[in-house]
């Protein structure tokens, strides 16, 4: 069924991408140059787990990877027919301008600043900052250490070192005591070695912590700051861009999503629903 759906959706945006180009628009879209070459290419990252890293074999694996497969399966009906670029996070517009990749999957946040200069999908996933609890510590979620910093106890929150890292820990729990460190092993340190009661980091890494070594972290359920990662593209093709917009709506909404439910599942340790009949969920 997902394999006949995508079909009639790849030949309908083909239809409009041949109609644009006789028009005296682009003679080939990306979508036909990426049919026609037999192969996706994405440019992603190699060292930040859960989302793009290599395995004990060397191969590339993470949630970003798993997007890039997910589209390859929507071209093709095969999620192999990809390459992935390894690139630096200052070449991934560089590269998409270029044209040395089709796509970047490597957890970049939508900005304003940004689209300036490329198109961004839908949102595939939204981070946040959350607090990273030791298992067999004090607390066990938010609302005890919430609970502890009104009775008077003062709870120490590990946090990267950057300009805004006071402000964020006292977004987080007010009147906390923040302990910067100068780069995350240390902050993990510190959560390890209990001189913090908690460590704030993406909620990503918290999730695919906690589902990995429960018996050492805990997710305390509590996270601010959202940031949209959305699949990067040249802006001045609107057939490809359509293209990885209906995928990615079907992958985490419709026909498709068993793929990415098993892909959060495996990289974020999380059962996701299957998406409601009736009423698009995003209109509800």
């Amino acid at each position: 069924m997902w394999g006949s759906v995508l079909t009639v959706f790849l030949l309908e945006t083909l239809s409009v991408g041949c109609s644009y180009s006789a028009a005296g628009g682009p003679q080939s879209s990306k979508l036909q140059k990426v049919l026609g070459r037999g192969k996706l290419i994405v440019g992603t990252g190699s060292t930040n787990v859960p989302w793009h890293f290599k395995n004990e074999k060397g191969e590339l694996v993470g949630f970003d990877i798993e997007m890039g497969r997910i589209l390859a399966q929507a071209l093709f009906g095969d999620p192999n027919k990809v390459e992935f670029v390894e690139q630096s996070p200052d070449a991934r517009i560089p590269n998409l301008l270029v044209d040395k990749v089709d796509v970047t999957f490597q957890f970049m946040t939508i900005s304003p600043m940004r689209l300036q200069q490329v198109a961004f999908s839908i949102p595939y996933y939204t981070e946040g900052i959350g607090l990273l609890l030791p298992a067999g510590g004090k607390y066990k979620n938010y609302n005890e250490l919430a609970a502890a910093q009104r009775r008077g106890e003062k709870v120490t929150i590990a946090i990267l070192q950057n300009v805004d890292a006071a402000d964020i820990v006292q977004r987080i729990l007010k009147g906390a005591k923040d302990d910067q460190y100068e780069n995350q092993g240390l902050v993990y340190q510190a959560i390890n070695s209990r001189r913090a009661d908690a460590g704030a980091v993406d909620l990503s890494s918290i999730m695919w912590l906690a589902s990995k070594e429960p018996e050492k972290y805990l997710n305390s359920g509590f996270s601010v700051n959202p940031q949209n990662y959305g699949a990067a593209m040249r802006s001045d093709d609107q057939v490809w861009i359509n293209f990885v917009n209906g995928v990615l709506l079907d992958a985490m909404t419709g026909a498709t999503y068993p793929l990415y439910n098993a892909a959060y599942a495996k990289w974020f340790g999380e059962q996701l629903p299957a998406p409601v009949i009736g009423k698009p969920s995003m209109y509800r």
